[in-house]
Parts: structure tokens; C-alpha cells; sequence
């Protein structure tokens, strides 16, 4: 029964490669809604793929080849024009700004002070140049600026990414093989059709961020104090997710992690100190304009509101959502000696998610890496149904699909384990000894 399932596993692989180049022919005709509906099914397809791969497992031969297959789905769309983000142009413009030696928190795009940058390929394509200085932090800033070392293009940053997804990928399979688990269970992030259009496609930078979160598991699976500190620090300065997961790799009455942490935040963030509160960039108005402040982008703010009759401030939801993770990281570090640390990570990083309710795809990726080492079908499906997020309908309808229906999931989860938890009690081995 096993040999029988191999082929169409293969077979779906073939499939999404293909399927990227027809997502190719529908960026020619720009209609996003064809692209999203190309998306949906790539994601139908890869969840079946999933299913058989997890209960049956694979061959290592037909592992390699759903391997060739998700380096495919990447080298189809690497050198196209990225298509619904132009995230990857501002990424190119803060390289070359600080290659001019100019503070990227210093000036907006449009400020004549750097009047003597711009060219016909990028700038026209950056995104609020007219009134927002760049938001990415440090982390970001130094991989924009040693990419634009070898190429000022889009490209490149693109091709920079798929670097990043190479070396997770490489982790991840060392992860796999030292906790005596199957290895084919990289696919749940390496055939992932997502990661393929976000970071080949669009040039995310949230690829280095997977891989640094992946390289600070690996070392905390080796049993690094330092060396996980200062990757978990390196990953929360290209964006401050990670964070969040830093209580599955803590041990209590350990000084050394935190440490680490503290100071390569300090140092990383020490050479663009000159503008003071200005590094901070345009996060403080990107706040606004989310809709954050107001309380509209949280999901479960929103449902809150929607179903009782009472007004709910923003600040009381936000001290709620606070205290409710800092509650299940003191859980999750008090019970870190059961050995379950990437069950842990995984469940703080939805957690998290969930709370925050972002608004753009790319943004939940990094759930996928530890999906492969503790699969848990509600993270993939929210994973999977946030292509859903860049339909223009109203955020009430997508996010009750892609925020609740996880819910759902994850409340199922609860009551009926057995029927949709994937990861075995084994999977324990993978935290550090």
C-alpha cells in the first residue's frame, strides 16, 4: 500500500511545478483573483500530498525527486517581475542607500537628499516613497545591504532568499535525521507552493528570517546556549516574530540564552543609532494605517465585537492577548524539561499569529519549518488559507476562514487529538539534552 501512494505524491509534485507557470501566465494578464484561485488549488493539491506523506512516508528516492520538484517550483518564477508585492524594490533602494553611506532611517525615498540615487528601475517601483522611511530593522537592513553588494535588482534579493530557503532546508533535514525522524517530512515546507511565489516569486525577507529561527532550533538541538541566543536575536532583527518562540528554547535559571540575546540586539542595532528615535522607521504610522491602533486587524478583536453588544476598546484587547501569551510562555517554560521543544515553539508561533492577525501571507511562512519537525494540521491549514488574505473582500469574512476556521481546528485539536494531531510522541527527542 505504501509503494502504491509514492507515485502520486511524485506525481503532485510534477504538478506544482507546472501550476508555477501557469500562475506565470495569469502575472501577464494581472488578474490577481485568477492568481489567488491558481493559489487555492496548488494549496488543495499540496494538502493531499501531506496526507499521504505523513501516514504512508516516502521512499528516499521519491524524496529526492519531490526535492528536484520544489527547486523547480522555485527556479520557474525567480527571474519574473515579483507579482503581488513590491516589498523586494525598497529592499534594493535601503541597500544602496546605505552603500552611499546615508542612514536608510534617515530620509524617505522622496527626500531630495537623495535625489543623486535614483534610477528608472527601482525606484519608481518602492512602495509609500513619498512619505515612509523604511520599517525593516537592522537584521534586514545588513542582508539589503550585502545582496546590493553583488547586484542592485530585484533578482538578486530573490535569488538571496532562495539561498536562505536552501539553507533551511539543509537544517532542517540534519534536525530530522539526528531525532531519528523521516526525513521526507522537509517537504512540508520545501513543496509548500507559498514560499515558492513569496520568496522566489516576491523576494520576502521573512526567507532569512525562517532560516535564522531554523538555525537557532538546530543549535538548541545541539544544546548551544550562546549560539542559540545570538541566532534567535539575528532572526528577531530582520523581524521581531521570533521572539515569540524564545520561551520553548529557554531553561529555566539559565542566564546564558538571554544574554546572548540582549547583546547581539544592542549591537545590531548600534550602527544606525544616529537618528535616534527614527530607527524605528515608519513602524510608529504603519501601526495606523494597518489599522492596528484602531483594533480592525485583530481577528479575534473583531469577532469579540461583532458578537457581543458591548464596545471593546483596543487597549483592553491588546492587555488581554499580552497576558494570555505571557501565561502560556511561563506553561511553556516551566514544562520545557518534558523535552517537547518544538511542539512548543510551533504552538507559541500560532498563539502569536493568531493574535496579531496579519494581513499579508508571507507573514505566516514561518510556521511551515516547524510544521516539519511537529506537523499539526491547524497551523497548516491557516498556513495554506492565507493566500486567501490578499482578496479584497472584507477582512471579517477572509479572516473567519483563514483565523477561525484554524480555531476550529485548533479546538478540535483539544477534544479529539488523535484525529488531527500528526506528530507522534517521538517527536520529543528533537529538543536539546
Amino acid at each position: 500500500m505504501r509503494a502504491a501512494r509514492q507515485p502520486i505524491v511524485v506525481g503532485i509534485a510534477i504538478v506544482l511545478v507546472l501550476s508555477m507557470g501557469a500562475g506565470l501566465a495569469l502575472q501577464r494578464v494581472g488578474d490577481g483573483t485568477f492568481y489567488i484561485a491558481l493559489a487555492c488549488g496548488q494549496g488543495l493539491l499540496y494538502g493531499a500530498a501531506m496526507l499521504l506523506l505523513l501516514k504512508y512516508g516516502l521512499t528516499r528516492r521519491a524524496l529526492v525527486l519531490c526535492l528536484v520538484c520544489a527547486a523547480l517550483m522555485r527556479a520557474v518564477v525567480v527571474a519574473a517581475p515579483p507579482m503581488m508585492s513590491t516589498d523586494a524594490y525598497r529592499y534594493v533602494w535601503d541597500g544602496s542607500v546605505q552603500a552611499a553611506g546615508i542612514n536608510p532611517y534617515r530620509y524617505i525615498p522622496s527626500d531630495p537628499a537623495l535625489a543623486s540615487l535614483r534610477d528608472d528601475a527601482i525606484y519608481p517601483n518602492i512602495n509609500r516613497k513619498d512619505y515612509a522611511p523604511t520599517i525593516y530593522p537592522p537584521g534586514a537592513q545588513a542582508i539589503f545591504f550585502l545582496v546590493t553588494r553583488l547586484s542592485q535588482s530585484v533578482v538578486a534579493i530573490k535569488v538571496a532568499m532562495v539561498g536562505f530557503e536552501i539553507a533551511a532546508v539543509l537544517l532542517l533535514l540534519q534536525m530530522l535525521r539526528r531525532a531519528g525522524l523521516p526525513l521526507e517530512r522537509v517537504l512540508v515546507y520545501a513543496l509548500h507552493p507559498l514560499p515558492a511565489w513569496e520568496f522566489a516569486g516576491s523576494g520576502h525577507v521573512d526567507a532569512a528570517l525562517i532560516a535564522l529561527c531554523v538555525l537557532a532550533l538546530w543549535l538548541h538541538q545541539r544544546g548551544g546556549r550562546w549560539t542559540t541566543g545570538i541566532a534567535l536575536a539575528l532572526a528577531t532583527v530582520v523581524k521581531p516574530f521570533p521572539l515569540a518562540i524564545a520561551p520553548a528554547l529557554y531553561r529555566r535559571w539559565d542566564w546564558r540564552l538571554p544574554a546572548a540575546f540582549v547583546v547581539t540586539i544592542a549591537l545590531a542595532y548600534a550602527p544606525y543609532l544616529g537618528v535616534g528615535a527614527r530607527v524605528l522607521g515608519f513602524l510608529p504610522t504603519y501601526v495606523q494605517e494597518e489599522g492596528l491602533e484602531s483594533g480592525v486587524s485583530f481577528y479575534p478583536l473583531w469577532l469579540l465585537r461583532a458578537a457581543l453588544p458591548i464596545a471593546i476598546p483596543t487597549a483592553a484587547y491588546l492587555v488581554v492577548a499580552a497576558l494570555a501569551l505571557v501565561g502560556l510562555a511561563l506553561v511553556v517554560v516551566q514544562r520545557n524539561d518534558s523535552g517537547a521543544a518544538w511542539r512548543n515553539a510551533l504552538r507559541l508561533a500560532a498563539a502569536f499569529t493568531f493574535a496579531s492577525s496579519p494581513h499579508f501571507p508571507w507573514y505566516l511562512l514561518w510556521l511551515l519549518p516547524l510544521c516539519c519537525l511537529a506537523p499539526w494540521l491547524p497551523a497548516l491549514y491557516l498556513v495554506s488559507s492565507s493566500v486567501l488574505l490578499y482578496l479584497p473582500a472584507a477582512f471579517g469574512l477572509i479572516g473567519s476562514i483563514t483565523y477561525g476556521g484554524f480555531a476550529i481546528l485548533a479546538l478540535a485539536d483539544r477534544l479529539l487529538p488523535s484525529a488531527l494531531l500528526f506528530q507522534e510522541k517521538r517527536d520529543v527527542v528533537g529538543c536539546a539534552r
